[in-house]
């Protein structure tokens, strides 16, 4: 009886013995599939803190519209004026420069922009934003046009009155 108890034990450290290579398998796969997961990872930063040091080193330009904006529209019931001080800003001194000739051509589209405005959506800040976005993508298309590319990075109101 003894000789079956041995028998009978025997098969189990064989499988045993079966399966730690199987797992040691296993658990190489999982750490070199880790490792590169953290290699990519690790790029992916580098590459991230590359673009942003390009464009951290380059300084911001601005350029402010002279004299500021001023237009008339309608409200429902009168006559509104809106005076809106706008400054340009890039990182590219030859969009400065472009925007720089083509002033005139700048100032036309946003005195169109400002004057067709309606006094009840420009006078929170939500319509005010929405203007401006608007002025910016009226001024990129300008310099897009004579440049090859957009150019410009922000439009800011250093000053907006309504009366």
């Amino acid at each position: 009886m003894a000789n079956e108890e041995q028998t009978a034990a025997a098969p189990v450290p064989a499988a045993r013995k079966r399966r730690g290579p199987l797992l040691i398998g296993v658990v190489a796969l999982l750490v070199l599939a880790g490792g590169g997961y953290a290699w990519q990872a690790q790029k992916a930063a580098h590459a991230a803190a590359a673009r942003q040091t390009a464009t951290d080193t380059k300084p911001e330009l601005y350029l402010p519209m002279d004299p500021p904006f001023v237009v008339n529209f309608r409200d429902e019931e009168s006559l509104r004026y809106l005076q809106v001080a706008v400054t340009l800003m890039a990182h590219d001194p030859k969009a400065i420069e472009v925007a720089k000739s083509a002033d005139p051509v700048i100032r036309d589209a946003l005195v169109s922009l400002f004057s067709n405005q309606e006094y009840s959506i420009i006078s929170n800040a939500a319509g005010r934003e929405k203007l401006q976005a608007q002025a910016l993508a009226a001024v990129r298309k300008i310099v897009q046009a004579r440049l090859g590319r957009p150019g410009i990075d922000a439009l800011y109101f250093t000053s907006f009155v309504m009366q």
